[in-house]
């Protein structure tokens, strides 16, 4: 395995915060950065309030927020977590690949968009891979680590032993759109968008079958307003132009609420209200 010491992550939004966190716990310099430095600054803010003064501790040891990507030149390990856009990613992954030492592994924490086409972006695709955390990072367990067509498989194990080196759980899965984890929740929130647009239930009532009868935590409209509508219609569309499958068309409820600016917990209302 590579030996990975020092970690950068481009993109200081929730998931890349997220995962500065995870990696900071577990002893690795983290390297922190944003194309808005107001978010870097913002996220820094957030990290340093941690209750738990050990986690404190740990995050002020070992995260340090930059401001440009040269700055990345001597991280082992690169996790892209930048907005889910392809030719934004494409864009940022070719800056990385300008400043990268050889040998540097190159991630991205796409949810659904293809590792293999972001690939194409790197001169050495083989070093490049998914590395998908689930919100919120510090708690979720698992990680898909995708393989793109030219992904080396030294590159999947050396993500994998990362993974469980932070007591993550790795699934491997295929370049194919949505992954696994996506694959299967939006054609859950999908189908349940339709019994409800339908009047074939509430969504009070679908959310409580699936807590009750599943087990699930959260019911799907529950897990909706907490990703963010806005994110749910984007990964949504993206399911849907890859695979043909109206299973995955958004639909004019959930496109309704993001057009009023109702995006779910982040904006205080969604399917439901927040305080």
């Amino acid at each position: 395995m590579n030996e990975i010491c020092t970690v950068g992550i481009l993109g200081a939004g929730t998931m890349g915060r997220g995962i500065a966190l995870v990696f900071a716990l577990h002893g690795y310099d983290v390297l922190l950065a944003d194309r808005d430095e107001g978010i870097t600054k913002s996220a820094i803010a957030a990290l340093h309030k941690r209750k738990d003064p050990e986690e404190r501790r740990l995050v002020e040891e070992h995260v340090r927020p930059v401001a440009v990507v040269d700055d990345f030149s001597g991280c082992d390990l690169i996790i892209e977590a930048v907005v889910e856009d392809m030719e934004v990613k494409k864009q940022v992954l070719a800056d990385l690949d300008r400043v990268c030492r050889n040998g540097a592994i190159i991630a991205t924490n796409t949810s659904a968009l293809s590792v293999s086409e972001l690939g194409r972006s790197l001169s050495d695709p083989a070093r490049f891979a998914g590395m998908h955390f689930m919100n919120p990072p510090r708690v979720m367990r698992l990680v898909e680590v995708v393989k793109g067509e030219q992904t080396a498989s030294d590159t999947v194990e050396t993500i994998c032993e990362v993974a469980r080196g932070l007591g993550k759980t790795p699934v491997v899965a295929a370049d194919t759109p949505g992954f696994i984890a996506n694959r299967l929740l939006f054609a859950l929130i999908g189908e349940s968008l339709r019994l409800l647009e339908r009047g074939s239930a509430a969504k009070e009532d679908i959310d409580t079958v699936m807590k009750l009868g599943m087990n699930h935590p959260m019911g799907p409209f529950e897990l909706a307003d907490f990703i963010g509508l806005d994110v749910c219609v984007l990964i949504m569309e993206q399911l849907h132009d890859g695979l043909g499958d109206d299973r995955f068309r958004p639909g004019p409820l959930l496109e309704s609420l993001v057009a009023e600016g109702k995006l779910g917990r982040k904006t205080g209302e969604g399917f439901y209200r927040y305080e």
